[in-house]
């Protein structure tokens, strides 16, 4: 395998600089290209419950177990199919069960009865309105299904002002990187298929023969 002189490849990469900016701006200019007018912006809109006490203001200690159990089953009847049907119909919206399911996501915080319901749309307004409405139908739900009233709404969602997946400055910085590393890539396939004898150092250093003499390149007039 041939060996690759990396200082010979600096300064190799130093004439064909021109490769390494040409591409460079190829995938800067296409990358932001996709992030402007092809990239669909998504927004998220949470709203938290709290799992509280059925009669009293006041938590015991077995009401806290109870709800730290509880708060896993209620995880998942946020998620169910009769909750996220609910919410469609009720909003009226074009939606499947799946294609709402997911959209949502549940969240808790370790050794807390705080739930997080999180909505994901390309309509800021629409993902607070059905983070708000799954909110609401899971605490009727609840009512319902167990009889007690233990869901308590602490935080209802709000629009989201600006799009959680883009950010220009930091994918401009993604895109010039990866500009920059394709274009020293290319250059370094250039250079490993260049095989042309640039001056007498090469001819010493690859063939292992003495230069003798040069005759140098003169233009006709």
């Amino acid at each position: 395998m041939e060996e690759i002189d990396i200082k010979e490849f600096l300064l190799y990469a130093l004439q064909k600089l021109w490769i390494i900016l040409a591409v460079l701006v190829v995938v800067l200019s296409a990358g932001e290209a996709y992030s402007i007018f092809f990239k669909t912006p998504l927004y998220n809109s949470s709203t938290n419950i709290v799992l509280i006490s059925d009669n009293s203001k006041q938590l015991t200690n077995n009401d806290v177990a109870l709800s730290n159990n509880l708060v896993k089953t209620y995880s998942e009847i946020i998620k169910s199919r009769n909750v996220i049907n609910k919410t469609v119909k009720s909003l009226g919206l074009e939606e499947s069960y799946e294609q709402l399911a997911s959209k949502v996501s549940v969240s808790s915080a370790t050794q807390t009865q705080l739930i997080t319901i999180k909505v994901t749309d390309k309509d800021s307004k629409r993902a607070e309105k059905i983070a708000n409405e799954i909110a609401k139908i899971f605490k009727a739900e609840i009512i319902s299904i167990y009889g007690i009233d233990n869901v308590q709404i602490v935080d209802e969602a709000v629009e989201a002002t600006k799009a959680f997946n883009k950010n220009i400055v930091k994918e401009s910085i993604i895109y010039a990187l990866a500009g920059i590393a394709l274009g020293v890539g290319v250059t370094f396939l250039v250079f490993m298929l260049d095989k042309t004898i640039k001056d007498s150092e090469t001819v010493e250093n690859k063939l292992g023969l003495t230069v003798v003499g040069v005759v140098p390149q003169v233009e006709q007039k």
